[in-house]
């Protein structure tokens, strides 16, 4: 559950505040000296929770910090008390949508940034409407001070592997311990290795080329953007929402 230390609208009032820094401590001692430091003046830790975070291979759970201007998550290791692989994602850049209930996933939302996008599910629908109205009304603040526009571009929200047994381009390949399955970096399609031989600059996701399938290397070579393609997404997302993998999986490679 979102344990809010407060509403939103008493940040200004935290900020800087004795109490406010001891829970901020305690958050980075959670991760130890592998995580960033997390204090500076004026920042606020709003509430935390875990979340179920739809990840590559299968949904994980993973500790959630919400600051009043940033998102920070982690790797569970001991629960509730520590954890690893911190995260921390600008909330300037974030846009959040709903998610539509399926199967055993339900009460989710995607949260999506230019270099990163994902899913994330709470327990309850309570939850779930409390983490995005919290995390709506952070960016809209910081927004608004900053007189910066929302964030246009999102990196894509990768299809898990499970929901692929065959290349989603080609809708020929079957995917074995051979034909392994490979990501999209441009629209998050499951694809082969024929069908994504290809590589491409995505600035805001990495400074060196990335891998994308043929379809959205030929679009992006024309310049002409992503806006249609051939295949519809099973989640029913946009190829320019992005959901990547956690980066305690493999994505090096694929």
């Amino acid at each position: 559950m979102l344990c809010s230390c407060g509403e939103v609208k008493m940040v200004d009032r935290l900020a800087n505040s004795e109490a406010n820094s001891k829970r901020i401590a305690v958050v980075e001692g959670c991760f130890g000296t592998a995580g960033q430091p997390l204090a500076i003046p004026g920042r606020v830790l709003i509430g935390e929770g875990v979340l179920t975070k739809l990840c590559r291979k299968k949904p994980k759970a993973r500790q959630f910090f919400l600051f009043n201007d940033i998102l920070v998550y982690g790797n569970i290791v001991i629960q509730k008390k520590k954890y690893n692989k911190q995260h921390i994602i600008p909330l300037e850049s974030v846009t959040i949508d709903t998610v539509e209930d399926e199967g055993d996933l339900r009460n989710g939302w995607l949260i999506k940034t230019p270099t990163k996008s994902f899913a994330v599910y709470a327990a309850t629908a309570t939850e779930k409407s409390e983490w995005m109205s919290h995390i709506g009304k952070c960016v809209t603040d910081l927004l608004a001070k900053s007189g910066k526009a929302p964030s246009g571009e999102h990196a894509a929200v990768w299809v898990p592997d499970s929901e692929a047994t065959v290349c989603m381009r080609c809708l020929k390949v079957k995917f074995t311990p051979v034909s392994r399955r490979h990501h999209c970096r441009k629209c998050g399609f499951v694809v082969c290795g024929p069908c994504s031989e290809k590589k491409f600059l995505l600035p805001s996701q990495s400074s060196k080329p990335v891998r994308v399938c043929g379809f959205c290397y030929e679009q992006l070579s024309l310049g002409a953007g992503l806006h249609t393609v051939p295949r519809p997404d099973p989640y029913g997302r946009s190829p320019g929402n992005n959901l990547s993998d956690d980066d305690d999986d493999d994505d090096s490679s694929d």
